[in-house]
């Protein structure tokens, strides 16, 4: 007795009684068969999201986005992966340097309350700056930040 290719039933006449696939005909190609290959460089995120997730985690996110293949030959994902290495570190270094500041000015016993004060604004305003060009990064929208991203242009 014959059996079906579709399903393994066995089958008396010219179809199958469980699926009803002809009983003889050859078997449909596996999941995967006949459909295209992707395109060879094509990144699988747009630029716009790409450029937006490198962002999300400072330097570390543009580090990743400069090594991965596809993103670091796009130019523009090599902007934003730029631009978000030097604002998280420059960042990062302007904190160091306030913190050196406010502590010098707290051992002479002055004004301890603007430490108190400054460090939760600064904060608030490294947030701000974040999202704000995470989110126009993300509508297409290219940001150059004053200072950074004249260098980020000239190393993407």
């Amino acid at each position: 007795m014959p059996f079906c290719a579709s399903c393994g039933t066995q089958a008396e006449g010219a179809f199958c009684p469980k699926c009803g696939a002809p009983v003889g005909a050859t078997a449909p190609p596996p999941p995967g068969v006949g459909v295209p290959p992707p395109m060879a460089g094509a990144a699988p995120m747009a630029d716009n999201v790409a450029g937006a997730l490198c962002y999300v985690l400072g330097f570390i996110t543009g580090i990743i986005f400069l090594v991965i293949a596809p993103y670091n030959q796009n130019r523009t994902i090599r902007f934003h992966a730029f631009q978000s290495i030097f604002l998280s570190v420059g960042l990062i270094f302007v904190r160091i340097a306030i913190s050196i500041v406010f502590g010098i000015i707290f051992a002479t016993g002055g004004f301890w309350f603007m430490y108190a004060l400054f460090f939760p604004l600064f904060g608030l305003l490294c947030l701000v700056i974040w999202l704000y060009v995470m989110f126009q990064t993300y509508q297409g929208k290219t940001v150059v930040l004053p200072i950074i991203g004249p260098l980020a242009q000239k190393q993407a």
